[in-house]
This record gives C-alpha cells, structure tokens and sequence, in this order.
C-alpha cells in the first residue's frame, strides 16, 4: 500500500533547528512540501506573499511572538488553516493562539503522525471536505492510503502523478493554473519546470480517461 503523497504546500515557522528538521523530514516523508522558517519575521513574509495550505506556527519564536505572526496574517487576509505548537500545559498559549485565529493547536513534544493527521483534518475542512475518501464522478481517491480507484477498478499511478491527480481532487470545480500546479509541487529552492505538467496530465488522461481533465486554453486546468 502506497504511503500517503499528498500534494500539500506546507509552511512551517519554527526556530528550534532539530525540531525543525525532525517535523520537516517527517513532513516530506508524507508526502507534504515544506518550507521552513526559522523566525517569526521570515514566517510572516513568507506566509503574507507565497500561497500555502497550511501553516504549522510556533507561538514561541525569540524574535516576534507567534501570536502577532498569525494575527498579522490575519490582517492581511491570509486565511490557510494554523496549527499552532505551545508549550505542555501552557493553556494561555492554546488560548491566545485560537483567539487570535489558529484552526487547531498540538503540545509540544508531539508525534510526526498526530501533526499529519491534524493537517490532513485541517485541509480537509478547508476544502468543504468532510470525508478522507475524494470522490469525483466515477473516480475515488484515498490521499490516506494513496489509492485510487476509477469505475470500481483500482489504477497504478506514480506518486507524482498521484500529488497532481489529488491536488485536482480537492480542489474539484475550480481551474488550476499550470504556475499554481508547478507552485504546490516543487518547494521554492527546487528547479521548476512547466513543461513536467503537460507530461504528467497527458499520463493522468492515460490512465483515467482523455476527458478526466480538461485544458481550458490561456486559464490552465479543471476535473471533467
């Protein structure tokens, strides 16, 4: 069974070094792109100008409170779901942090898989999804279990192919533009490459059908 390969654009605003690579690796490993910053400065910039699907926000930074990250994000009508990370037993923190527009918060220390699980949650909700289960026409998507099922017969995809295929899934009605794709696939610091898109659509058309994405020219992309 293939491990979860959600196409999730994720920042995280965390300055303790190990923790930081410790979620950031465990992220990956699920799948998830990750951006790290390392303070609360940083954190706003890059929350306040790149697209995210979720933040992970840790209300103890040296440099700028978290607190006043997430509610200047606010402000400027940044609204990708927060977890935040507080401090065991700090329920001032839980409490200012929800006031000030979390979505959720988790104590530290915490299990990669209990972070995960409260994205995928998080994201869900945000989308107007309420199951685990996507489900399109006669298409089903599992980003749990990273299976897929088209007409009640299962289909093999690569796990680039499933990030594209469930990116579509979540975002069902909407048209997505090739940059946006491109944006959600690849973290900042990687080489970028559009013309990777046009393969993996052709691939998807492949193996669901020709018609299961459409081009809609000068615009990008939208589920048939």
């Amino acid at each position: 069974m293939r491990r979860e390969v959600i196409t999730i654009r994720i920042l995280l605003v965390e300055d303790d070094p190990e923790l930081a690579r410790r979620l950031s690796d465990g992220l990956r490993g699920e799948g998830f792109v990750v951006e790290h910053a390392a303070n609360g400065q940083t954190g706003f910039d890059l929350g306040r100008t790149e697209n995210y699907d979720a933040a992970i926000l840790d209300l103890g930074l040296p440099d700028m409170k978290g607190v006043d990250v997430l509610q200047q994000w606010r402000k400027a009508a940044r609204e990708m779901p927060v977890l935040v990370l507080t401090a065991r037993g700090s329920w001032t923190e839980k409490v200012e942090g929800l006031n000030a527009g979390a979505d959720d918060y988790i104590t530290k220390p915490s299990h990669v898989q209990e972070i995960v699980a409260r994205l995928r949650a998080l994201i869900r909700r945000s989308a107007g999804q309420g199951s685990p289960v996507l489900v399109h026409n006669d298409i089903e998507v599992s980003p749990a279990s990273g299976t897929v099922v088209v007409a009640g017969k299962p289909v093999d995809l690569t796990a680039q192919e499933f990030r594209v295929l469930n990116y579509f899934m979540h975002r069902r009605g909407r048209v997505i533009s090739q940059s946006e794709l491109i944006e959600h696939l690849y973290p900042l610091q990687e080489e970028r490459d559009p013309n990777t898109i046009e393969v993996y659509i052709g691939r998807l058309r492949r193996k669901l059908g020709r018609d299961v994405i459409k081009t809609l020219r000068g615009l990008g992309y939208r589920l048939g």
